[in-house]
């Protein structure tokens, strides 16, 4: 609202924005902004580290999700905070790009906010922390690019080591820690199938059976999918092939009733006759152009009926109908051929072979397997547990080991985990900053205080004495000793590329970019504008006196005659 005197007379106030609109602005939505991301770091913060708890959600509908997955906790928040929602997109960021250390970078980005907080009440400019610390990111990220160790891929073994070593360490805060070196091999098999030029994740399909225990979960090299919807016939068919020629199609093998697809109008009855005959005929050219290619296994993303069904099952040949559409991609990139739209002019380059074909029992389900791929560019995880809540965090548990494995391999530079690359960035920066001048070496300090958050963290979920440790490691590091951090075994601290806790560069370097960019758009932000919700049967604006009898009241006389 603005309001002027002109020429004596005052003139009417200016409505910019609609009645209802909240604003806030100034040093004080500053702080809110601040307040608001920091009870965000706090419902994740605990979830850090090998000692980390985990967290049960429920929703509206009852389902519950028990994770430590900083990513899959904030998704499941529903926050609606503006300003908080920005941790809840760097997390989502993570977790796309690097897999791991989502929960870090929630962390790192909340602690940079708390720092800032004196020197916004102290009234310095925002200008001037965001100035401060995206050159200290800059020098962080350069940092850990120096100090990385970069590991040689010429020796098969060593880097096999190297990779379960690193996804090993992404499993350490997870529930399946106890069954590391298990899950590790697994994992490194998986990623080691698929095509080492892209290796396309979406490629390992991961399958979940109720029961059983975490050791009975197994790895085929090639694809795997639950039996599909089946119709009579089926149980027919056989289970079991060595070298079989598989087909895949897009095609459905079915006969509909003709009030399905089209209106016919027929003058005769043997005109009806002669139009179901020719649906069957046109059935029937389908199936036997798919049985003279010599394929031995059918597969559709569409349904296959019962006289399909049966019809192969006479002819010694298995089909799955509506089989899930990455499940058929998967299928095709491990043995061959392509998806088929025709039944006809099918040739052998469009097929597909594979070592052997079997359907199997595992649990409660029943699984058609196909292994000895030629092509072998897939792999399936089959996840075994007591209960669905406990299998859903397995499965995401390797999908963050996945993930850093895939980037051990594409990026083979490698640090200490545990801390320790955080405390030695934190004392390289505080030595800098007191090279500079000014208020920035005050900003590039606090930066270089808000990066010792993760061993503190480490150590407060371990049950032990922060402030302890964290004086012990800045000693430590002082003297030299680059890779010292957090030991959880021992209750103090010991070099953690000797213990093998390795992560690689690329978390670290992605972690502290994607937090110092959070803060400082934080920063940025000094006044929130929020429009108040268009919800029905919410009133309008108040209608002046008399309206409501002037409604009501007749515009004329008799029979809507209007007035003269």
């Amino acid at each position: 609202m603005a309001g002027s005197r002109l020429g004596g007379m005052m003139q009417p106030p200016v409505i910019v924005l609609r009645e209802g609109t909240d604003t806030s602005q100034g040093t004080g939505q500053l702080l809110s902004n601040i307040g608001a991301c920091a009870s965000v770091v706090a419902c994740v913060a605990t979830t850090l580290g090998p000692r980390g708890m985990d967290k049960l959600m429920v929703n509206e509908r009852g389902q519950a999700t028990i994770s430590n997955d900083g990513a899959t906790i904030l998704k499941l928040l529903e926050i609606v905070h503006p300003a908080a929602k920005t941790l809840v997109d760097i997390a989502r960021a993570q977790d796309a790009e690097v897999g791991d250390g989502t929960t870090s970078v929630v962390v790192l980005a909340g602690e940079m906010l708390k720092e800032t907080k004196s020197f916004i009440e102290d009234g310095v400019s925002p200008h001037i922390i965001i100035k401060g610390y995206r050159k200290a990111a800059q020098l962080a990220v350069e940092r850990i690019k120096e100090m990385a160790v970069k590991i040689d891929k010429s020796d098969p073994v060593a880097f096999r080591d190297l990779l379960m070593k690193c996804a090993g360490t992404s499993m350490n805060s997870k529930l399946i820690v106890s069954q590391r070196p298990f899950f590790a091999n697994m994992v490194v098999d998986a990623v080691s199938a698929l095509d080492q030029d892209d290796l396309d994740e979406s490629l390992i399909g991961v399958k979940k059976v109720p029961g059983g225990a975490m050791q009975d979960s197994l790895l085929i090299k090639g694809v795997a999918f639950k039996k599909t919807f089946a119709y009579a016939g089926f149980e027919q068919q056989p289970k079991t092939f060595k070298d079989p020629k598989i087909v895949c199609l897009n095609v459905e093998l079915e006969l509909k009733a003709e009030k399905d697809n089209a209106e016919v109008r027929i003058n005769d009855v043997s005109e009806y006759q002669a139009i179901v005959d020719a649906e069957w005929q046109i059935i029937y050219a389908k199936l036997e152009a798919i049985v003279k290619t010599g394929a031995k296994v059918v597969l559709s993303k569409l349904p296959i009926g019962d006289l399909a069904t049966q019809y192969f099952a006479d002819r010694d040949i298995f089909c799955a109908g509506r089989v899930a559409a990455d499940d058929l991609r998967r299928v095709v990139e491990a043995v061959g051929g392509s998806v088929q739209s025709t039944c006809s002019d099918i040739e052998d380059r469009h097929l597909g072979t594979c070592a052997r074909f079997d359907e199997v029992q595992i649990g409660g389900e029943r699984f058609n397997i196909f292994e000895g791929c030629p092509k072998a560019k897939t792999a399936t995880m089959i996840l075994r547990g007591g209960a669905e809540q406990f299998i859903a965090e397995v499965e995401r548990s390797l999908h963050d080991a996945v993930m850093i494995v895939k980037r051990a391999i594409k990026n083979n530079e490698v640090v200490a985990g545990g801390g320790a690359t955080e405390m030695e960035v934190s004392k390289y920066l505080r030595d800098y900053s007191r090279t500079v001048h000014g208020k920035q070496q005050l900003i590039i300090g606090a930066f270089a205080k808000s990066l010792e958050v993760i061993p503190r963290q480490l150590a407060d979920n371990a049950g032990f004495e922060a402030t302890d440790v964290l004086n012990k490691l800045r000693m430590r590091h002082a003297q030299g000793h680059t890779w010292d951090g957090v030991d959880i075994e021992s209750e103090g601290v010991a070099d953690n590329m000797e213990k093998f806790v390795w992560e690689p560069a690329l978390v670290k370097v992605n972690a502290i970019s994607s937090a110092a960019e959070a803060a400082c758009l934080i920063l940025s932000v000094d006044e929130t504008i929020r429009n108040r919700p268009s919800e029905q049967g919410q009133p309008g604006p108040k209608a002046p006196p008399g309206a409501a009898q002037r409604a009501m009241r007749p515009r004329g006389r008799g029979m809507g005659i209007p007035r003269r």
